[in-house]
């Protein structure tokens, strides 16, 4: 059996010949060039829905700090309360140490410089931040 240079021509069922199919588009990386893509996902991404709302950083201290929540978004004064902190801690255990464990090392937690601030919004409750003293 020999083999032909050219392939048998293509025909239908009754005899009539047709053309070669064209020839197969180019690849990817051939019509791009370089590598193609790793994964088939592409993400989506909505429009959003109105501007965005841009939150910044707004240090808090001993007093109510006027700010916007990044929670509710709401413009309002910050609801404070008061806790003891480190340097009520540590001076009423020097305290103790040194003599005054009758009562007297819980004196800096009612001192306010020794409490830490600690910051609320007063509309839905979200913690905003702590002043440390």
């Amino acid at each position: 059996m020999e083999k032909s240079p050219n392939p048998p021509p293509y025909s239908w069922n009754n005899g009539h010949t047709m053309q070669p199919p064209p020839a197969a588009p180019p690849s990817y990386s051939q019509a791009v060039g370089g590598v193609g893509p790793s994964s088939p996902y592409t993400p989506q991404y909505s429009p959003s829905s109105g501007p965005a709302i841009v939150t910044t950083v707004v240090p808090v201290g001993p007093q109510p700090t006027h700010m916007i929540c990044p929670s509710c978004h709401a413009e309002m004064n910050t609801y404070t309360q008061t806790k003891p902190g480190l340097i009520a801690y540590i001076s009423g255990t020097v305290i103790c140490l040194m003599g005054g464990f009758l009562g007297c090392c819980l004196i800096p937690c009612c001192i306010d410089s020794c409490m830490d601030v600690h910051h609320k919004c007063p509309n839905c409750g979200a913690y905003l931040g702590r002043y440390r003293r």
